[in-house]
């Protein structure tokens, strides 16, 4: 996953940087792969136009919509789908086999209330997500551009907190992990300084691991390394 930013410039000229999510990358897919993005496409997929979404038509009802960026191959997005059949799921992801593989996963765990993009996330927050309509945002372990100078390629950033704001519920989560602390340092920062949110940890800065955030492999290796992980949840006050 390789956020970006993308220069445009101002009616006066002046450049400005808009973060944007992800560079799409296309990958190989496996046969598995491919095959689930042609049969299953249809039913879950969401292709990318700028024309909002309706919840009730997407998903046939009025459930809670969980929406994640960046879910990589999709296991532990399938799993909270799976484990929570109250709640509806959007992934969106720009790495092809990733999605491929999700889908194919969500099929062999018969999972119906979950659906998946294909597409540039901030693209998709600006023209086709209606405003507070989520009940969750995740974004969990996104690049971290760990060397000092490309800290502004970070996703999470003033402007992106307040995108993923204005379509948050009053009320609404967003939910965020690292392995990175310098990150996680990063991201209470901006959360900080983001109007209209409250950190919910009730204990410090950070949250411990929720039961409903899958343990991933990744982050089981990494434990066994030693190596720290940094839930940070805030809600949206207004």
């Amino acid at each position: 996953m390789t956020e970006v930013t993308k220069t445009e410039l101002t009616e006066d000229g002046k450049v400005i940087r808009k973060v944007r999510s992800f560079v799409r990358r296309e990958g190989r897919l496996t046969k598995g792969q491919e095959q689930a993005l042609s049969e299953s496409w249809p039913t879950m997929g969401i292709d990318f136009e700028a024309t909002e979404l309706d919840w009730q038509q997407v998903f046939g009802n009025d459930n809670p919509v969980v929406l994640e960026i960046g879910f990589g191959m999709g296991a532990s997005l399938v799993e909270m789908a799976k484990n929570a059949p109250e709640k509806n799921f959007v992934g969106i992801e720009v790495h092809t086999p990733g999605v491929g593989a999700c889908l194919m996963a969500a099929r062999e765990a018969g999972v119906t209330n979950l659906r998946v993009m294909c597409h540039d996330a901030v693209e998709v927050f600006e023209q086709m997500l209606p405003k507070e309509s989520l009940d969750t945002v995740q974004l969990f372990f996104p690049d971290p551009w760990h060397k000092k100078r490309h800290h502004k390629r970070r996703i999470v950033q003033l402007p992106f907190a307040e995108m993923v704001r204005d379509k948050l519920k009053v009320g609404g989560v967003f939910h965020m992990a690292t392995d990175w602390e310098n990150y996680a340092e990063h991201m209470i920062e901006v959360m900080e300084a983001a109007p209209h949110y409250q950190n919910m940890a009730q204990d410090g800065l950070y949250v411990p691991r929720p039961d409903d955030r899958p343990l991933t492999k990744f982050e089981q290796r990494g434990q066994r390394l030693g190596h720290g992980v940094w839930d940070i949840k805030y809600t949206r006050t207004a």
